[in-house]
């Protein structure tokens, strides 16, 4: 009985982390949209793992990993060399979907959500390493 209440809550979290996260995204994809960056993807997945949003910058895209969290500094903790190297290679994937290719202008930028909504953007958050 008692696995079964912890396997429940456990579930919970999940499904309520999940919806967090779903509403953090929200939260960036509008805000890109309405500074005039359109998304072109969200939760874009390919071979190498999926990318939270895709956004246009003129003739460039924008890969955005979106990460919630009480505050931006814990939000910031969160992002991995492991999540780079995923992006990094779901950013190539995806790349091979545009006109002009691997030439395409690209960013990567972390969106950080805290528990208020309050969202802080890190353009060009990481660079290849």
């Amino acid at each position: 009985m008692a696995a079964t209440n912890v396997a429940l809550a456990k579930k919970a979290r999940g499904r309520i982390a999940y919806k967090a996260g779903q509403a953090a995204e929200d939260i960036v994809a509008r805000q890109y949209t309405r500074s005039g960056r359109p998304v072109l993807a969200r939760r874009w997945r390919g071979t190498y793992g999926e990318i939270d949003l895709v956004a246009q910058d003129g003739d460039g895209v924008i890969f955005i990993e979106v990460k919630k969290s009480r505050s931006h500094a814990r939000a910031a903790a969160r992002l991995t060399r492991r999540q780079m190297d995923r992006i990094y290679g779901a950013g190539s994937e995806f790349l091979a979907t545009q006109p002009k290719g691997q030439l395409t202008d690209v960013r990567f930028d972390v969106a950080l959500v805290d528990d208020f909504g309050r969202v802080d953007v890190i353009e060009n958050a990481f660079m290849d390493a």
